[in-house]
C-alpha cells in the first residue's frame, strides 16, 4: 500500500486528500483499507463472513463467539506482554490508598497523642485536641514522667534546656495565624490588646551563638534572668559556703569575680576542691574563638580569672583556640566576605579565608599569654594545628555519642546548618578529657577538667558530661559567668564588630574615656538635681559594674553605691572612677603584651614539651 499522496489504492480510489495530513486523516484511511490479520502472532480470529454464517445458520451463535473470546483471551495471555503503565500506576495508587487508609483507622483506634505536642509535668502549651474541661492541662503524667526518666536518659535530655528549647520552638510553630472574635463585645475589646500585648513578649534566648535578653508585653528589655538561666540549665548556685571553704582551703580571699556574683553558678566545683583537699589532681581548661585581631574586655575576662586560679592551685592548664570553629560559623558569613573584599585577587578562596582565621588565632594567643598564665604549667593548641593523634580519637568516641536530634535541641541548629557545626560539638567537647594530652598526663583518664566559662557555654558541657558517663571518663566540672554587658547596658553583649558597644585593649586612654564617658549606660537621674533629688540606681550602671571587675577594695565598692544612692556622688564621677579603674588594667595588659615574642608563643604550642600537672598542697595541710 501506499500512503503516499496521488497514489491509488486497491479499490481504484485515489488517496489524495482534500487537507493536510493528519494523525485523524491517516487513522480514517487505514480503516477503509482491507488489511490481512496479522500472522505473526498466530490469533484464529473468525472472520466476519463465519460469524455472519453462523449467526444465520445456528442458534447458539452467542456461544460460539463467546467460546472465541475465551480462545483468544488464552492466547493472548501465553504471550507475556507487558502491563500498561497507566494501569500499573492506577493499581498501584489504589494498593497505596487502601493500605494508608488502614494505617490511619488503625491509628485513630489507638488514641495516641500529637507527637509534636508531648510535654512533661506541668509544662502546657500542648495544642492537641482536647475535650476536657478547659482549665486542664495536657502532657504526660508526673507519675508517667517519673517512670521515663527512670530509664537511661542522657544528662542533656534531664535538664531543663532542652524542655525549654522544645517549649520555645513548638510554641512559636502552634502559635495561631489569626484569632477568632469572641461573640462577646465587650470581651472583644478587651482580648485583642491582651493578645497584641502577649505577641510582642518575648522570652530570653541563650545559646553558645546568639544572646538575647528578654522582652516585656509592653516591649521594655528586662535584660537576662541569670537565676533563671541558672535554674534552666541545672546549675548551682555559688554560695557564701562554698566561697568560705575555697578560702580556708587555698588561703586566698576568693577573686572579686567570685565573691560578687560573676561567676555565679557551678557543675561539681565543690567536688573539685574535695580533689584538692586530699591531693588529687586536676587541669584547668578554657578557650577563645578568634573572631578578631584583637580581643575586648569581655574576653579578657575569663581569662584573668583562669590564670588567677592557675596561680592559686599552681596546676595545669590547656587553652583551646578553635579557629576551625569560627570559619565554620555561618553568621561569620558577612565577615568572611568583606575578608575577601580585602583580599589580593590571587587569594580569594575558602582557603584564604581558613588561614585568616588561623592568623588571628596566632594573634590572641600572644594576648591570652599577656594574661598572666605559666609557660611551665600551661599548653595552648591550634585545633588546625594540634587536632590528631590521641586528641582525634576522643573526638571520634565524642562524636558517636551526639545524636543529631540532641545537636539540634541543645545548640538551635537546623538543616541549613552545614555538618562542620554538629560535629564541632564533639571537638569543643574533648580537651575535658585528660588522655586527649598524653605530654601532660599520659594515658590516665580519671583526671577531671575545670572549666571556667560564660554560662552561654554550658550546652556543650551538658553533652560532654553525659558523653563522660558513657566513655567512663570524669565528669568535668564548671564555673559558669555572667556577661560583662555591653556598653549600653543590661540585656547586651560586648562584640568586637561593634566598637562603641566594648572596651578594646587596644584602646588608648582617650578612647576608654570618651566610650564610657558617651556610651556607657548610666543609672543616675536624668538631671543633676533628679540625681541629688532622687539618688541613682548603681545596679543598672555600667560604670559601676565595670569598677566591680577589677576593684580589689569591697570597702570603696560599698562606700561608692551607698553615695550614689544617696545622690552626692555623681554620674560623672562615678564614671571617672571606672574610667581610671580600666585605664590601669589595660595600660597593664599592653605592656605585659609587648613582651610577649613569637617564640613565646611558639613556646605555649609545642605539643612535645613536657608539663608537670602537680598542685600546690592546700593551706590547712601545709599548714
Amino acid at each position: 500500500m501506499s500512503l503516499n499522496p496521488g497514489t491509488p489504492n486497491r479499490n481504484g480510489g485515489s488517496n489524495t486528500p482534500t487537507g493536510p495530513l493528519t494523525p485523524n486523516t491517516i487513522a480514517t484511511k487505514l480503516s477503509e483499507l482491507d488489511l490481512p490479520a496479522p500472522s505473526s502472532l498466530n490469533l484464529a480470529i473468525p472472520s466476519p463472513s463465519a460469524a455472519s454464517a453462523s449467526a444465520s445458520g445456528a442458534p447458539d451463535s452467542a456461544a460460539s463467539f463467546a467460546s472465541a473470546q475465551s480462545h483468544l483471551s488464552e492466547q493472548l495471555a501465553h504471550l507475556n506482554l507487558p502491563e500498561p503503565e497507566a494501569l500499573q500506576a492506577a493499581r498501584a495508587h489504589k494498593r497505596t490508598e487502601s493500605r494508608s487508609q488502614d494505617i490511619a483507622e488503625t491509628l485513630s483506634r489507638m488514641n495516641l497523642p500529637q507527637p509534636e505536642h508531648i510535654f512533661g509535668p506541668d509544662e502546657g502549651g500542648s495544642a492537641a485536641p482536647n475535650n476536657k474541661a478547659p482549665a486542664a492541662k495536657q502532657g504526660v503524667r508526673p507519675e508517667d514522667w517519673e517512670n521515663v526518666m527512670q530509664d537511661e536518659v542522657p544528662e542533656a535530655v534531664k535538664s531543663p534546656a532542652l524542655a525549654h528549647a522544645r517549649r520555645e520552638s513548638r510554641s512559636q510553630n502552634n502559635a495561631p495565624s489569626s484569632t477568632v472574635p469572641p461573640s462577646d463585645p465587650a470581651t472583644a475589646a478587651t482580648h485583642t490588646p491582651a493578645a497584641s500585648a502577649s505577641a510582642s513578649a518575648k522570652d530570653q534566648k541563650i545559646t553558645p551563638f546568639d544572646v538575647q535578653g528578654a522582652v516585656d508585653a509592653d516591649g521594655k528589655e528586662l535584660g537576662i534572668d541569670y537565676d533563671k538561666l541558672a535554674n534552666k540549665f541545672g546549675a548551682i548556685p555559688v554560695d557564701h559556703a562554698l566561697l568560705e571553704r575555697f578560702e580556708r582551703l587555698t588561703g586566698r580571699k576568693p577573686h572579686p569575680l567570685m565573691r560578687r556574683g560573676t561567676y555565679y553558678c557551678h557543675r561539681d566545683f565543690s567536688l573539685i576542691l574535695d580533689r584538692y583537699e586530699r591531693g588529687e589532681q586536676f587541669y584547668l581548661y578554657t578557650g577563645r574563638g578568634p573572631s578578631s585581631d584583637s580581643m575586648h574586655m569581655g574576653h579578657l575576662i575569663p581569662f584573668l580569672f583562669t590564670a588567677w586560679l592557675q596561680e592559686v592551685f599552681d596546676c595545669a592548664c590547656v587553652i583551646q583556640v578553635t579557629d576551625d570553629e569560627k570559619y565554620l560559623l555561618d553568621r561569620d558569613a558577612k565577615k568572611q566576605q568583606a575578608l575577601l573584599k580585602k583580599a589580593p585577587q590571587d587569594k580569594r578562596g575558602p582557603y584564604w579565608i581558613l588561614d585568616k582565621y588561623y592568623e588571628m588565632g596566632q594573634t590572641n594567643i600572644a594576648d591570652i599569654i599577656a594574661c598572666g598564665f605559666k609557660q611551665e604549667k600551661t599548653f595552648i593548641f591550634s585545633d588546625l594545628d594540634f587536632v590528631g593523634r590521641e586528641f582525634y580519637r576522643n573526638v571520634v568516641l565524642m562524636a558517636k555519642t551526639i545524636t543529631n536530634g540532641q545537636a539540634k535541641g541543645v545548640f538551635g541548629f537546623s538543616d541549613s546548618d552545614n555538618i562542620g557545626m554538629y560535629h564541632f560539638a564533639a571537638v569543643q567537647s574533648t580537651p575535658s578529657f585528660c588522655n586527649s594530652f598524653p605530654q601532660i598526663f599520659g594515658a590516665r583518664t580519671d583526671i577531671p577538667a575545670l572549666i571556667p566559662c560564660a554560662i552561654d557555654q554550658d550546652p556543650y558541657f551538658l553533652l560532654c558530661r553525659d558523653a563522660a558517663e558513657k566513655l567512663k571518663y570524669r565528669k568535668p566540672a564548671l564555673l559558669l559567668a555572667k556577661f560583662l554587658p555591653a556598653l549600653q547596658g543590661a540585656g547586651t553583649k560586648m562584640s568586637a564588630s561593634q566598637p562603641n558597644t566594648c572596651i578594646s585593649l587596644s584602646d588608648q586612654p582617650n578612647e576608654i574615656r570618651n566610650k564610657i564617658r558617651r556610651h556607657a549606660f548610666s543609672g543616675g537621674g536624668a538631671t543633676q538635681e533628679e540625681h541629688q533629688r532622687n539618688g541613682g540606681n548603681p545596679d543598672v550602671d555600667v560604670a559601676y559594674a565595670y569598677l566591680g571587675y577589677f576593684e580589689e577594695d569591697d570597702e570603696k565598692m560599698a562606700r561608692l553605691a551607698k553615695e550614689y544612692r544617696a545622690g552626692t556622688l555623681s554620674t560623672v564621677q562615678m564614671k571617672d572612677e571606672c574610667i581610671a579603674k580600666l585605664t590601669e588594667v589595660v595600660a597593664g595588659f599592653q605592656e605585659r603584651r609587648a613582651q610577649v615574642t613569637p617564640e613565646a608563643i611558639r613556646a605555649f604550642q609545642d605539643a612535645t614539651r613536657a608539663i608537670d600537672p602537680s598542685l600546690r598542697p592546700p593551706a590547712s595541710v601545709s599548714l
